[in-house]
């Protein structure tokens, strides 16, 4: 099948490269000229596992390729997904511009278009905006009518940064939102050769699926990390409470990792973006608000421990070691070692950091600050100081003689820190 994908962001260029794997011609489209230039160069613009791997395969055998040109990458396939970013807005709620002038780029390419075409939303999107918003654009710049002239659906993805590849390459499930039967035929197609359980629904259903899931997720971090703050209070190792939690097959052992809490590009957004919804149904989400209220307070329960073991921080150098909201990738966006870093330099610290993959994100979020320093090795990073927290839990921390002689403040359960160190703590445990 003839696919494109608007987007090239984690999610919409891994969906594209899979679908290349699978045997589809694949065209990619984004606005910013230079990420363009790098999939036709067969080289990730991102870090994700796998990727560059599927780049470097399938951009020279010509199953893939990238494009800035909307109109040719519409006009020349079948289905089209739209796979832009939809941010937090005004007061956390959706902002659907990039979704908005997608859907108005391809009702304008569907105007001069005679075949019938799929468009495909798998950007996160309240529920009702397939087919209250993206449709009714789709029909205004293009003249045409959803589901007789070009079949519209939502596809959300649930992959995990770091993991996305596999996860779409081996999924737990696939949900197909759409309410035309020509549609569902497309779809089921594309998908056919999948092995896992499809469900087929409404758009509506579809979009809340996904944010039911990520919520739920979410919630479950945030009830790990409550259990632990009082479990180490009490004297009690959370990480053996979660092992007998998880257990018990109706909770499972997944997301019972107690610590900074989360962060990325969608739990924290999704989960805002759920409440928004619900405040416009007149309804107050109180589970949903508690779970971010403590995501939010976590990251500094880590500062606390350190000041009480330290002091004042001013003028002390201070080791961060970790700058991705999570290992395997080096997406930053609201990642715990944000607030981390912010409030360490609001205290006075000097803060020495270090990721394998993150820095230049980190550069990015931070610019140029006299008490900020990035090194290339974690050796270097921690060499600067007596004290040292644990951000993210990259494979590269987990050496002991890293820690040999320091104060360390583990926000991500990596106990080799713990052996050869002078003094170690757990945010929670």
């Amino acid at each position: 099948m003839n696919i494109s994908v608007i987007g090239t962001g984690y999610v919409g260029l891994v969906t594209g490269a899979c679908f290349a794997e699978l045997g589809n011609n694949v065209i990619c489209v984004d606005v910013d000229a230079e990420r363009v230039k790098k999939v036709n160069k067969a080289e990730a613009p991102i870090y994700e596992r796998g990727l560059d791997k599927l780049l470097k395969k399938h951009v020279p055998n010509g199953k893939l390729r990238a494009t800035l040109d909307i109109y040719e990458a519409v006009r020349d396939t079948d289905v089209t997904f739209i796979c832009v970013g939809t941010p937090s807005g005004l007061m956390d709620y959706i902002d659907l511009k990039y979704v908005e002038q997608v859907s108005r780029d391809i009702g304008g390419v569907l105007k001069d278009k005679d075949d019938f075409h799929v468009v495909v939303v798998k950007s996160t999107v309240v529920p009702g905006t397939t087919e209250h918003t993206v449709t009714p654009i789709i029909e205004e710049y293009s003249g045409k009518k959803a589901g007789n002239d070009f079949g519209i659906a939502m596809n959300p993805e649930f992959l995990r940064e770091g993991s996305a590849v596999e996860d779409f390459m081996n999924p737990d499930r696939i949900v197909l939102g759409y309410t035309d039967e020509k549609t569902g035929k497309i779809l089921r197609e594309l998908y056919k050769d999948f092995t896992c359980p499809i469900m087929e629904t409404d758009p509506k259903t579809a979009e809340m699926i996904k944010y039911a899931t990520n919520s739920f997720l979410a919630v479950k971090i945030s009830f790990i990390n409550e259990i632990g703050n009082i479990c180490k209070l009490l004297g009690i190792d959370v990480y053996e409470v979660a092992k007998g939690l998880g257990l018990d097959h109706r909770i499972s052992p997944h997301f019972l990792r107690a610590g900074l809490g989360f962060g990325g590009s969608c739990f924290p957004k999704d989960v805002k973006a759920l409440v928004g919804k619900a405040k416009e149904a007149y309804y107050r989400p109180i589970i949903l608000n508690a779970a971010l209220e403590v995501n939010e307070s976590q990251p500094l329960r880590l500062i606390e421990l350190l000041e009480k073991r330290a002091g004042n921080l001013r003028d002390k150098d201070v080791t961060v070691l970790g700058l991705a909201f999570k290992p395997g990738t080096d997406d930053m966006r609201e990642a715990p070692s944000i607030k981390i870093i912010h409030t360490l330099l609001t205290k006075g610290a000097r803060v020495h950091a270090h990721d394998p993959k993150a820095i230049e994100n980190a550069k990015k979020i931070f610019g140029t600050h006299e008490r900020l320093f990035y090194y290339k090795k974690a050796e270097e990073a921690v060499s600067k100081s007596k004290y040292v927290l644990l951000v993210t839990e990259w494979d590269e921390y987990r050496k002991k003689e890293l820690y040999k002689g320091k104060e360390v403040f583990d926000g991500r359960r990596v106990l080799e820190a713990k052996e050869l160190s002078d003094y170690y703590e757990g945010i929670c445990w």
